[in-house]
């Protein structure tokens, strides 16, 4: 028997269950057959009923249909037992994109991309006539009852030579390890969208009286078109910027939800792909890959130094393309998250996105930040000339951690939430900072903390298992290993802003540029909801942030 993931799967229909029960049959033990498997990027979301991933054969994407389907003069039909309807997407063509996305999906995470591959469609109740001919779909592409029925030996077959005929014969078969990468990516992904959705409903509980705090601050802000919106760490900026997002293309506007940091991007398109499709912004994610998605070169086109690429580049080419647009691609609401990251340069190309770059009260722009994250070497303002709207409360931490970075805050913030454990400290030599913050990530495993929970953040250089897991996955695959919360993270806190676990290790091993230590600290020690610990030389942390802070940290794991 094959490997089935999961062992018992919740099938939308008989009919999935059937074709999966038949190729559970027949399948080798090398084989690995997945169930209602999802992805969700950054243009699109797809499911696929069925995915096999076959070593020294292919990967196969299967669309299931039941009842009996048909196709009069090029539309699909599905029939049951009261009416015969018209399907919207041929199932073929819903097969062949789940697949496109799919490859793209795994090749982007792995070194070696997948290579002989087949989309398929399965009709457990429908037996195609002899004379079946329809142009794009072949009937070597099609399972129907015929090829499903005893012991699936003829369904296992008729795989098999469609990945060699359609399937391109000329690339190389799955081989074990790209299969065992492609499962972890897949399910890292799976997970990570299955949190998404709790998270959505999260905050969309009614009985949530922070959420309903916060929706009556932008409504406040409804009739504002400009607007700048300036709170400390764990003030909720986030869920108000998708909030407002979501509200602007409610009402029929075409919206860009835009930040400067990957993880933050990856967030906002795994919990915007939860909204039903009207409520979805036109643009989700990078500002610097907006410019890209215009026509842009990317990065491996670019002939110059990479830090010109994403700092003055693509901004230029944003503008440019911009001014050459139809009306239609742009905007008309722009809301950015985390803004003390966008340099000037960037705002010049932003402003010509909207369909009214001048402030005349045609178009929206939004503005959610926090002055005192700037943790980049770049000084940029938003085109907004109002005062900002702050926001006071603290809606992430404990009392007992929001205190260790009272100081540093710009604007005096009331913590809303428990008093907490006590932070703990734990005093070491700067270059001891990541080994020790490691026996910590172990003591907390120890004590019952669940790996998932726990992130480890760097101050300095980055830990190395933070290293392995870009080069060997990626940095999207890094992100949905985040998001799939099934691991201890490994991180820095230059891009950590606008994110949160509920036990954070904090590594201070030193700064890379002295001038920013202070935006670095004060964003790494409000990351964590529920426990904080500090690891690193006080005198270091003194110096960089002064007496106050310290006194709270160690204070704290004193008391």
């Amino acid at each position: 028997m094959p490997q089935l993931i999961p062992p018992q799967p919740a099938f939308a229909s008989d009919a999935e269950r059937v074709v999966w029960e038949v190729l559970a049959g027949a399948l080798p033990d090398d084989a690995t057959l997945i169930a209602g498997q999802r992805i969700t990027d950054e243009a699109h979301e797809v499911e696929m009923d069925l995915l096999l991933l076959w070593p020294g054969i292919g990967t196969v994407v299967i669309e299931v249909k039941g009842g009996r389907v048909s196709v009069t003069d090029g539309t699909w039909h599905q029939a049951d037992r009261t009416a015969r309807r018209p399907l919207h997407t041929s199932p073929i063509e819903q097969a062949q994109r789940a697949r496109h996305v799919l490859l793209r999906h795994v090749n982007e995470r792995s070194s070696r991309p997948l290579g002989r591959s087949v989309h398929m469609v399965a009709l457990p109740w429908t037996e195609l006539p002899s004379d079946w001919d329809v142009p794009d779909a072949p009937r070597a592409l099609l399972l129907d009852g015929t090829d499903l029925r005893d012991d699936g030996a003829r369904a296992v077959e008729r795989i098999i030579t469609a990945l060699r005929t359609h399937g391109g014969n000329h690339l190389p078969p799955l081989e074990p390890f790209q299969r065992d990468h492609a499962v972890k990516t897949l399910r890292r992904t799976h997970e990570a969208i299955a949190n998404h959705q709790l998270l959505s409903r999260e905050i969309e509980d009614a009985g949530n009286q922070l959420t309903r705090e916060q929706e009556r601050m932008l409504a406040l802000l409804r009739f504002q078109r400009r607007a700048q919106v300036v709170g400390g760490a764990g003030s909720g900026k986030t869920h108000l910027a998708l909030m407002k997002a979501r509200a602007l293309t409610q009402e029929g506007k075409r919206t860009a939800l835009l930040c400067y940091s990957r993880g933050l991007a990856r967030h906002f398109q795994l919990l915007t792909a939860t909204w039903p499709a009207r409520d979805r912004p036109a643009y989700v994610g990078l500002f610097h890959d907006l410019p890209v998605s215009w026509g842009a070169p990317p990065e491996g086109e670019y002939e110059g130094e990479v830090a010109q690429y994403y700092e003055k580049f693509l901004p230029a080419q944003l503008r440019e393309l911009a001014a050459t647009r139809p009306a239609g691609d742009l905007f008309d609401a722009i809301v950015v998250d985390e803004a003390q990251d966008f340099a000037d340069l960037w705002w010049e190309g932003l402003r010509p996105c909207l369909v009214d770059p001048a402030d005349s009260g045609a178009s929206v722009l939004f503005v959610f930040t926090d002055e005192h994250q700037s943790v980049f070497d770049r000084d940029g303002r938003a085109p907004i000339t109002l005062s900002p709207f702050p926001l006071d409360d603290n809606l992430r931490n404990t009392r007992t951690i929001a205190r260790t970075f009272a100081p540093l805050t710009p604007v005096e913030q009331n913590a809303r939430m428990d008093e907490g454990v006590p932070v703990r400290f734990v005093p070491c030599a700067t270059e001891d900072a990541v080994t020790m913050a490691d026996d910590q990530v172990e003591a907390l495993m120890d004590e019952g903390w669940d790996p998932g929970d726990i992130a480890l953040l760097t101050t300095g250089r980055r830990h190395p298992e933070q290293r392995e897991r870009i080069d060997h996955f990626g940095y999207d695959g890094y992100w949905d290993e985040f998001f799939a919360a099934e691991d201890v993270f490994y991180g820095h806190v230059l891009n950590f802003k606008g994110l949160e676990r509920r036990a954070v290790v904090l590594s201070v091993n030193g700064f890379q540029h002295w001038d920013r230590s202070p935006h670095l600290l004060y964003v790494g020690l409000s990351r964590a909801r529920s426990l904080l610990v500090v690891v690193g030389d006080p005198e270091l942390i003194r110096d960089s942030v002064g007496d106050a802070v310290v006194e709270q940290v160690t204070g704290s794991a004193q008391r």
